[in-house]
């Protein structure tokens, strides 16, 4: 069969738009489909606007608190018109640069626009065309759902790919979810002046992530005043007071009102338009199914992403689709990635690598782990940047320093989680490798190395104890 092209990537977000311009450099002819705008959800409905809008509600947070720096404080209300026409821009002129059809094109990938059908192996139509392929890439990411509440579909609400649609916030906000999503929202929101109520089901929000930690920023977000609640178990939903929602929390029935209701409880794979049953592709509720190199059930078909329900992240989606170009088109096989760090974005970042306690107590029995933790009220940088509020937690595995999994609550703390992902995936214990790495003072790495320090004196002082005591059992004392 004579191919049109090498590769044909069905998705033009984040990973479609790195497969587009990676693979021509490596002398791939490629094809890129795409219903709609590229960009994808990074762009116009996920990373680019949410972290715009955390970007002004951390500005007006800092200008009302300013007294914690020995400033004058500012109540001016914020015109969150202008804020929305921030983050509007910033998606324009990434559009019309970086992602923009041209700029693929111009790296030696043809732009298709239109719906993709996946004929077989080889084949997808997109209106008229049929495109012969060596391969195919599907990259289609996700889209928000929202929980069976009876009446909430037809009275309306927000997700995040209609809040960034709106020309300024509403005046109050219901968020349904206390996922990454909600609770950045949740804290964004507030900070702007929007009246605020968390409703989430569980006992506690972020439950993916270390417990303790997810605690102490439920506890930071209501001091600051959002109304967060957990255990909630919602009803119906109604117009009454705006848009109200009933149900039950803390053993009675309750009822919440505000303008808007913003869902953020959970997302599915955007795969439904693609006929991939008839093309023999085995799907199942988080999407396609992949093997270890992303490879579907049809050999020549590969999937990434939000698609692929692996790890709902873009950092994510493009080292998959990286390990899925290095599958396609070079001998032997690269796993996909199975140690992949993320981040809440709330001030201050709680960023998460490997297990929390609770699943290495599970795995390794009670006793079979360490909890090494560094308190950032003990940081001097925290204490110079009036951002005390954190920690760092260490989980290792008993007796050898194994690091299992890494949990950081403070400001950047996306930036110092890599340390912890490095090192998990090289397998390099905490002791001795943190011992030697020399941190620059003054930062809140710094606390990583004081946090190390303590587990060597741990380590130090163990041998010791047990000496002290079997001496003592000589002497009979």
């Amino acid at each position: 069969m004579k191919y049109d092209f090498d590769l044909t990537v069905i998705g033009g977000g984040s990973a479609g738009l790195l497969a587009a311009r990676v693979a021509p450099n490596l002398g791939v002819k490629t094809a890129l489909i795409e219903r709609g705008r590229l960009g994808g959800d990074c762009l116009w409905t996920g990373c680019v606007p949410s972290k715009a809008l955390l970007a002004s509600a951390k500005a007006a947070h800092t200008l009302h608190t300013a007294d914690r720096f020995g400033l004058p404080g500012s109540d001016a209300p914020i015109d969150t018109a202008k804020v929305w026409q921030r983050i509007h821009d910033i998606q324009e002129d990434i559009a019309a640069h970086e992602d923009s059809p041209e700029a693929v094109a111009a790296g030696g990938t043809e732009v298709i626009f239109g719906e993709a059908l996946v004929e077989d192996g080889h084949r997808v139509r997109v209106g008229d065309r049929v495109i012969f392929t060596r391969y195919i890439l599907i990259c289609t990411g996700s889209w928000p759902t929202a929980p069976p509440i009876d009446g909430l579909q037809e009275i309306g609400f927000l997700t995040s790919e209609t809040i960034f649609q709106l020309e300024r916030a509403p005046a109050s906000l219901l968020i349904v979810g206390g996922g990454p999503i909600g609770v950045e929202m949740a804290q964004a929101m507030n900070r702007l002046g929007v009246k605020v109520t968390l409703l989430e089901a569980f006992d506690r929000i972020l439950t993916r992530d270390e417990p303790s930690l997810s605690e102490q920023l439920l506890a930071v977000l209501r001091n600051e005043g959002v109304d967060a609640q957990v255990g909630v178990r919602l009803e119906r939903a109604e117009r009454h007071n705006g848009k109200t929602l009933y149900g039950e929390a803390g053993g009675g029935k309750e009822t919440w009102s505000a303008d808007e209701i913003f869902v953020a409880a959970g997302r599915a794979p955007n795969i439904e338009s693609l006929g991939l049953a008839k093309a023999g592709v085995e799907t199942g509720p988080k999407g396609v199914i992949v093997d270890k190199h992303l490879r579907s059930s049809v050999s020549s078909i590969y999937a990434v992403g939000d698609c692929a329900g692996r790890f709902l992240f873009t950092h994510s989606a493009g080292a998959e689709t990286g390990a899925a170009l290095r599958n396609m088109f070079y001998p032997g096989g690269q796993d996909a990635p199975t140690i992949v760090p993320w981040t809440t974005f709330t001030d201050p970042e709680l960023a998460h690598v490997g297990v929390t306690s609770e699943e290495a107590r599970k795995a390794h029995g009670q006793d079979g782990i360490c909890l090494h933790e560094a308190d950032l009220a003990k940081s001097d940088r925290a204490r110079a940047d009036s951002a005390s509020s954190g920690k760092i937690v260490v989980v290792t595995k008993k007796g050898s320093h194994e690091i299992l999994g890494a949990h950081i609550l403070g400001p950047s703390a996306g930036e110092m989680i890599g340390q912890f992902s490095l090192a998990i995936q090289q397998q390099i214990p905490l002791v001795p490798a943190f011992r030697d790495l020399i941190q620059v003072y003054p930062t809140y790495a710094t606390s990583i190395t004081q946090l190390t320090e303590e587990a060597v004196y741990e380590q130090l002082e163990r041998p010791f104890y047990r000496a002290a005591r079997k001496l003592g059992d000589l002497l009979g004392e």
